[in-house]
């Protein structure tokens, strides 16, 4: 579970990195909160931070739920897919969201995959 603990930690600090990033561009731009619009450099990232957090809601839960009923270890692999599609999603998101989907795909598809299995495996568990 160690592996699942350091994904874990590394999913909040990304998040938190995003919203570090949203503080800079809400300072560069000088949108003063509580807003949540102004020039598009500030909204493309808050909407990655905004979107990260969605995510979040549902990968952790998926992230130990299949660690727990299935396999450690290939949810901490599937959990560096995430980090890494986040990672894809950002940079495409930033530059142009247009461009977003295969980061987005990268790291929602390891979720449903684990909800999947983690569905299967509780129901064959209680039926056995």
């Amino acid at each position: 579970m160690e592996a699942v603990t350091i994904v874990t930690v590394l999913a909040i600090m990304q998040f938190y990195w995003f919203g570090i990033e949203v503080g800079k561009m809400r300072d560069k731009h000088q949108c003063k909160a509580p807003a949540t619009t102004g020039a598009p450099e500030f909204e493309r990232m808050f909407r990655v931070q905004q979107n990260t957090m969605e995510q979040l809601v549902m990968f952790l839960p998926a992230l130990w739920l299949y660690a727990t009923f299935v396999n450690g270890l290939w949810a901490a692999g599937m959990g560096v897919v995430y980090l890494v599609g986040r990672i894809i999603y950002r940079a495409a998101y930033v530059r142009d969201p247009a461009g977003r989907s295969m980061g987005f795909m990268i790291s929602v598809l390891p979720t449903s995959v684990m909800l999947i299995w983690v569905l299967i495996a509780a129901a064959m568990k209680l039926a056995g």
